[in-house]
């Protein structure tokens, strides 16, 4: 019996289509309805940073992908369906009366066009959705630069493998998945119609259904060999031997030749699926398939392994130091390890003794030894010159130097923000969150190498930076001079701000005490004084006070993606960006700079390595990089991020860099020429952390001269782990890296001190000191590495951080102090372990905080612990530590304490710290002491010093009931003196 299909095709009733459209609209903007409203808020946003043409290219090249994939997946099984549909039997066989897919044809066939373009498009909507994700891939193919180096084995450019490779790689892929999809829907609708029938014997396929599936399948075959061909390159990446990235020997002798055999074999078994299609022989398309399937077992998987196992493992350091010769080379390359960057010296005998005169004729690195802190010291700079509750600064703070009175140093500086998170309570309003307390307000800055006092006992004060803060109040407070220390961009300012607007109508910002009705006039923001842009971030935020609220004027503008890192992100989507921007002072205004690294994954040959595994050490308040692999890297660019308007200017670093060469055409005009960098800017680059980290990781390994010496392994460093921290002793401990620290130092071959970043690194599974490695910071030579490799034959061996981090904690004198500083009440914390090269040798210092267990404590400095050639000395400042290992008066080479050195026993930020108010206001400085000749007025002036230092007292230990009683005892007798005086202030 057969059954043909109905002849007429019902139509859906007038009311059922409208319905559907509804619904479908309303699916629709379900669905895309969140997405255009961020599409059009970033489109604001990348206005504010005139960057539209980043946004626009980006968007266009992902519609047009998004079309591209779509139209070859939905269309390809479009043009799949409407085949099997018009050569369907016109009379379909059944089994009985009772056929189970007779009502799925009917349904089918009674809405052709619902199906057979529904589906399609659905699928072409599907493949459109992840196709368009890759925009980077083929704007990278389009816009491809020339190494001009090329690989070993094929004698290709590394941009075939870089820009090239991966575009075909991905073009095949959405062919696959075309084929695939269009074979599956031709098999299904052919099943339904009658042309594949799977009752009887063997079942039977309809002449017109074998020709479309062979054809399809043949095809498929035919893409198979251009994936075999293309196969061999990527065999360059191979990770087939665990200690390279590259092609290993059996990859060149069994798996590549393999690969041209594969293709040629596919190339016959895809004429053969086409002959079989028209010669109606189902026979030949099966021996093609079976021989397709037993050649890639046998030549792809079996060959190889055979090879692998009895002729490359019995002889792997002969059989593969010519591809570990390859692996090294690139390796060197694409990490800028080569012997153009990298200055390997051998000569450094590692001393284990230094005279006093050595130590006292040293004028570059003794004098500028860090104490503080940069991890440790947030809370300090806090408590100390943070003022208000609302201001704050980043867990971790920030080095760079800088040029004060005529003498360039290290200075720990950080950005006085804003931080609505320390809002009181009675001040967590809408209002207040973001329309009052918008910005920071000043830079500050301490030497990195001195403190106010040395402090003897856990009771005592002193050990505190010498903080000081430009800010509008007075603009060269640190000796920095800023003319614009407003900050409304920064690492803390997470949440959107709303600034500006009309005198009398909008709240004001709070700006200063003295100065609580500020309107911001800079050009950073978006405008939000039109109903249409209110009603979008009300949406956006989800928060009907934008829409709604009478304060949001003329003029006001709305501030968003805060962030720096955030920000160069944005306007530099192909970049990767380093994880701890730092402000600097320049042309008198705070800018924050950010490095961004081009990075490839496929570079030919090229080690792959982990970016995240890399770069993790134990530093904290630092944005953590994805675990991405990558096997090239560069810091290609420089970003700056102004910190009053927002401004994003990225700047050419690296000229040489094809990556970046790449980009600056996708996106012309995007990034400024390395020459338009200003000489005041360029004094302030640091070599990026997250790059060096990278760079000793490999350094670890790609320091060896030759194929069998990487082979062997014996000759690999290792990155210590950081003594300092919990564990850290424990060499089977899981403690993280010890960070690299930057430092201002003359290094070995150095006329001058400059600002370099440095590790120590040891041998591999071993605890003493195998090598230091630097980098220059300096404009002169910025960015050459210098590796200062010790002898590793008889004799001494130095010790490395974690021996003599062991060696001071079981000094009899500093387990002493260490008994009389901590207590339950109070916490030893231990600072960076510095390795400095000094005298022919490494000298190592250390600072050691205590902080009390409460609230509001913060850490001071307590001692300094120095080793040299297995000496220690162990001292409240580093010039008494000095002596103590190298003898009597060489600590004088030292910075002392600011009360030594300036016999005032004041700290320098003493002005700028006086205690707050209780609403959260600093107080007015307090009245000179000394006779006034009234007794009235010398009592108040008695009264209020005795309440400041009662104050202070408090603070130190942090007794919150004692600092209650002295701010009641303060504000009395300012109050009183005040009126006595008739002051008025």
């Amino acid at each position: 019996m057969a059954t043909r299909p109905p002849a007429s095709l019902p139509k859906l009733s007038r009311r059922a289509r409208v319905l559907l459209i509804i619904a479908a609209v309303i699916v629709l903007l379900l669905l895309l309805g969140a997405r255009l409203l961020d599409t059009y808020v970033d489109w604001l946003w990348y206005g504010e940073v005139e960057a539209r043409n980043v946004f626009t290219t980006v968007l266009l090249t992902r519609v047009a992908l998004f079309f591209g994939t779509g139209i070859l997946v939905g269309g390809l099984l479009g043009l799949s369906l409407w085949l099997a549909y018009r050569t369907r039997p016109v009379f379909v066989p059944v089994s009985s009366t009772d056929d189970p897919l007779a009502r799925y044809r009917t349904v089918i066939a009674a809405r052709t066009k619902l199906f057979g373009i529904g589906i399609p498009v659905a699928t072409g909507l599907i493949a459109g959705v992840s196709g368009q994700s890759n925009w980077e891939v083929v704007q990278m193919w389009l816009n491809g630069t020339e190494f001009n180096r090329t690989d070993p084995v094929f004698g290709k450019d590394a941009s075939f493998y870089t820009f090239d490779l991966p575009f075909y790689g991905w073009l095949l892929g959405w062919v696959f998945v075309a084929l695939v999809v269009s074979f599956f829907g031709a098999a299904i609708t052919h099943y339904l119609f009658g042309g594949i029938r799977l009752a009887g014997r063997g079942g039977q396929v309809s002449s017109a259904a074998r020709v479309h599936l062979l054809v399809l399948v043949g095809v498929f075959v035919l893409f198979k060999a251009l994936e075999y061909f293309l196969d061999r390159y990527q065999l360059l990446q191979s990770g087939r031997n665990d200690l390279f990235t590259g092609a290993a020997y059996t990859d060149l002798h069994a798996a590549m030749p393999a690969k041209l055999i594969l293709l040629c074999i596919s190339v016959l078994c895809a004429i053969a699926f086409f002959a079989g299609a028209f010669l109606r022989n189902i026979q030949l398309p099966a021996i093609a398939l079976v021989l397709l399937l037993l050649s890639g077992l046998i030549l792809g998987v079996a060959w190889p392994a055979v090879l692998e196992q009895f002729s490359v493992r019995p002889n792997a350091n002969e059989k593969e130091a010519q591809s570990i010769e390859y692996n090294m080379e690139a390796t060197k390359f694409a990490y800028q390890l080569d012997p153009d960057h990298v200055d390997l010296r051998e000569d450094y005998t590692g001393n284990t003794s230094a005279s006093p005169e050595e130590i006292r004729s040293d004028s570059g690195t003794i004098p500028n030894i860090r104490l503080l802190d940069p991890n440790v010291l947030s809370s300090t700079f806090t408590q100390r010159v943070g003022r208000e509750n609302f201001y704050g600064f980043p867990k971790k703070l920030d080095i760079d130097r800088y040029t004060v009175n005529g003498e360039e140093q290290a200075y720990i500086v950080a950005a006085k923000e804003i931080n609505t998170n320390g809002l009181a309570e009675n001040q967590q309003t809408w209002i207040n969150r973001h329309l009052v307390y918008t910005h920071g307000n000043g830079f500050v800055a301490a030497p990195g190498n001195t403190i106010d006092r040395a402090l003897e006992d856990a009771n005592s004060d002193g050990g505190y930076p010498l903080a000081r803060t430009s800010d509008t109040q007075n603009p060269e407070g640190a000796g920095i001079r800023v003319d614009e220390p407003r900050i409304y961009y920064g690492e803390l300012a997470l949440d959107y701000a709303i600034v500006g607007g009309t005198p009398g109508q909008a709240p004001g910002e709070y700006d200063t005490a003295t100065d609580r009705s500020y309107l911001y006039k800079g050009k950073g923001g978006v405008p939000i004084d039109n109903l249409f842009n209110r009603l979008v971030f009300a949406a956006q935020y989800g928060e009907r006070n934008i829409l709604f609220s009478d304060q949001i004027s003329d003029g006001a503008k709305i501030m968003y993606h805060r962030d720096p890192r955030e920000r160069v992100e944005k306007v530099a989507p192909w970049l990767t960006v380093d994880g701890d921007p730092y402000p600097a002072v320049i042309d008198g205004r705070i800018q924050w700079i950010v490095d961004g690294y081009t990075t490839l994954n496929n570079f030919p040959y090229s080690q792959q390595t982990s970016l995240g595994g890399a770069t993790e050490d134990s530093l904290t308040g630092v944005a953590r990089q994805q675990d991405n692999r990558i096997n090239y890297i560069r810091n290609s660019v420089k970003a700056t991020v102004d910190a009053f308007d927002g401004t994003v200017t990225l700047y050419e670093m690296d000229e040489n860099d094809p990556v970046l060469k790449t980009w600056m055409k996708t996106f012309p005009g995007l990034v400024e020429p390395n020459e338009k960098i200003s000489d005041e800017l360029r004094a302030h680059l640091r070599y990026p952390e997250d790059m060096f980290k990278v760079q000793r990781e490999l350094l670890t390994k790609y320091h060896v001269k030759n194929a069998q010496e990487f082979y062997s392994t014996q000759t690999f460093w290792n990155v210590p782990q950081d003594p300092t921290k919990e564990g850290g002793l424990d060499p089977n401990s899981d403690t993280a890296n010890q960070p690299p620290y930057y430092i201002y130092a003359q290094s070995p071959g150095q006329d001058k001190p400059t600002f370099q970043i440095t590790s120590a690194l040891t041998p591999l599974a071993r605890q003493y000191l195998a090598a230091w490695v630097t980098v220059s910071s300096d404009p002169q030579d910025y960015g050459k590495m210098t590796v200062l490799k010790l002898p590793t034959g008889g004799g001494q061996q130095l010790e490395g951080p974690v021996q003599v981090q062991n060696a001071f904690q079981s000094n009899p004198k500093f387990t002493q102090d260490r008994t009389l500083l901590g207590n339950q009440s109070v916490d030893i914390i231990y600072g960076n372990l510095l390795t400095l090269p000094v005298a022919g040798g490494f000298l190592y210092v250390e600072p050691v905080y205590i902080q009390q267990r409460n609230a509001q404590s913060y850490p001071q400095l307590a001692r300094v612990l120095v080793s040299y050639g297995g000496r220690i000395g162990v001292a409240s400042t580093l010039n008494e530590a000095l002596d103590e290992v190298f003898g009597e008066g060489t600590g004088e080479a030292a910075t002392g304490p600011a009360e030594d050195s300036e016999g005032d026993g004041a700290p320098d930020d003493t002005e700028q710290q006086q205690p707050p108010n209780q609403d959260g206001n600093e107080q007015s400085t307090p009245p000179p002491s000394g006779g006034t000749g009234d007794a009235d007025v010398d009592q108040a002036v008695a009264d209020i010093q005795a309440a400041l230092e009662k104050l202070r007292k408090a603070q130190r230990s942090g007794d919150f009931a004692a600092q209650g009683e002295a701010l009641k005892e303060l504000d009395d007798a300012a109050a009183r003196y005040e009126k006595l005086t008739g002051s008025g202030n």
